[in-house]
């Protein structure tokens, strides 16, 4: 009778554990086209071997631009950055208008009619100010639940609400041939550029949707506090190694913060408020205002806190050591 030999199973290599190292601070990525923001954090994470990450604001596959990470302590500070403004320099196309109002999407209605530069510049205040949109139908908006872009993506009618929103500036920057027209706007939370590429098509009557799209301003960040990816990626140490190279290419946490009034402190009243108690500001010095206020005391930012009638209640408290 044979007998059946089993061979002895390969011996697995230990799993090398990855470093996680407190990192605070702005990483404010210039993502390349076709990188979702998502993957975008989770390689700027990576990079940072930070323990904590998150974005302040989505930026689309196809568009390139500001997507500001928040590394660490500066996760706090997130939603300041995310009710700034936002500026972006956006390519439409004429003649086209597709599912996602975008090139990535199916036309879905075509016209030979093509824009004058004045056309497009006589219609532009009528998208300027306070307006009334209705958000791409491939968008993050929920819908019962589920992401409108997932209902599109199987074919279910999305019907969305319109929303106000704030769009401050909308200027036409250049006309490089009949098909293509360059705008530039500055708007509030919640705008959705294809959507005013979309509607301007469609009220000039040739239909539209964005072909190129790049965020340059998002709150306090401009361009010139962004860094390219791959610049990152040539400051990263091997695991373990000297991380100061691609720290210096931060942001600070309280960058995040310059849209607030800033208050100053004690050090007796700053370790009050870390212990989670209000502190009462006296004295012809103390400031008159309400509403969230940035604390720091001898420079250094320790609190989030909102201030009403002279006192200063703690909202977020900030832990800011050194990476290690």
């Amino acid at each position: 009778m044979s007998e059946e030999r089993i061979a002895p199973a390969k011996a697995r290599p230990p799993q090398v554990k990855r470093i996680k190292r407190d990192v605070h601070g702005w990483c404010v990525l210039d993502k390349p086209v076709g990188m979702t923001s998502t993957h975008a954090v989770s390689v700027v994470k990576r990079l940072f071997q930070a323990k904590r990450a998150g974005h302040a604001g989505t930026l689309d596959p196809l568009a390139s631009g500001l997507l500001p990470i928040a590394l660490g302590e500066a996760t706090k500070t997130v939603p300041f950055v995310m009710d700034g403004r936002k500026i972006y320099r956006f390519t439409v196309r004429w003649g086209e208008q597709r599912d996602t109002d975008d090139g990535e999407g199916r036309a879905t209605a075509n016209s030979d009619q093509r824009p004058s530069p004045d056309d497009v510049r006589a219609l532009l205040p009528r998208f300027t100010g306070t307006i009334a949109q209705i958000p791409p139908c491939f968008s993050a908006i929920k819908v019962d639940g589920a992401r409108a872009y997932d209902l599109a993506r199987e074919g279910e009618i999305v019907e969305l609400a319109p929303r106000p929103v704030d769009i401050h500036r909308l200027d036409l920057v250049e006309t490089p041939d009949a098909d293509h027209t360059v705008l530039a706007a500055e708007c509030g939370k919640g705008t959705y550029v294809r959507a005013i590429a979309r509607d301007l098509g469609q009220a000039l009557g040739c239909y539209g949707h964005v072909s190129a799209l790049r965020r340059t301003g998002v709150g306090p960040f401009q361009e010139a506090d962004s860094v390219k990816l791959e610049t990152l990626q040539a400051s990263a140490p091997a695991e373990g190694g000297d991380i100061a190279p691609l720290i210096a290419l931060l942001q600070p946490v309280d960058a995040g913060l310059r849209s607030l009034p800033s208050v100053g402190v004690s050090r007796a009243d700053a370790a009050r408020l870390a212990r989670g108690q209000a502190v009462l500001l006296r004295g012809r010095d103390a400031p008159i205002m309400r509403g969230f206020v940035a604390v720091s005391t001898h420079g250094d930012l320790i609190a989030l806190a909102e201030f009403d009638h002279g006192e200063l209640r703690p909202r977020r408290i900030f832990n800011l050591g050194s990476a290690g």
